[in-house]
């Protein structure tokens, strides 16, 4: 069935569309969804809200632009939403110089994408709701402003200080596996 056929199926609420539509995205969205979420079931259970979001919306799915993207945007505001209803994230108002251009360079060493996924879960849920919606997702500072309801110069020091925390444990990593080598 052609991807177009799936939405009107699934616009119908026919089961078997949307499982297809389940089958075909969901590996996608739930890397997504990882991203964002500090371990793996919470990914899963942001994955299971995702999509009841998105078979509740399909209607509104125009045909303009791509339906993968349609559905990861809703995915990252699925999730997104669910943070900031829980009372333990609490984004604080934070304003410091920050050097947007800090990048880590290590040595030209290769880490793991599972290396990589781990520390940036652990990463405090402001921090890492920033460095994934600006680094991983290309979203302006302006844009991550409006969508965690925090101000610019906040987004940026989030970002600082997400980076300033992987790049302290991506040395200590690599100095961890130089000792073992």
């Amino acid at each position: 069935m052609k991807l177009e056929e799936l939405i009107q199926e699934c616009c119908k609420q026919k089961i078997t569309a949307q499982a297809e539509v389940y089958q075909l995205f969901s590996d996608k969205l739930f890397a997504v969804c990882l991203k964002y979420s500090s371990n793996y079931q919470d990914a899963e259970d942001n994955l299971q809200d995702s999509f009841i979001t998105i078979f509740d919306k399909i209607k509104q799915y125009k045909n303009k632009g791509s339906f993968e993207g349609w559905l990861k945007r809703i995915t990252i505001n699925t999730v997104l939403q669910k943070y900031r209803k829980q009372s333990t994230v609490q984004i604080v108002e934070e304003v410091c110089e920050v050097d947007e251009l800090e990048e880590i360079s290590l040595d030209s060493t290769v880490f793991s994408v599972d290396v990589l996924l781990e520390y940036i879960q652990h990463l405090p849920d402001r921090y890492r709701l920033v460095f994934n919606l600006y680094v991983l997702d290309s979203y302006s500072h302006k844009e991550i402003a409006e969508l965690l309801k925090i101000s610019i110069g906040t987004s940026k020091s989030n970002l600082s200080r997400a980076r300033k925390i992987l790049k302290e444990k991506l040395e200590n990593h690599q100095k961890n596996e130089e000792k073992i080598n």
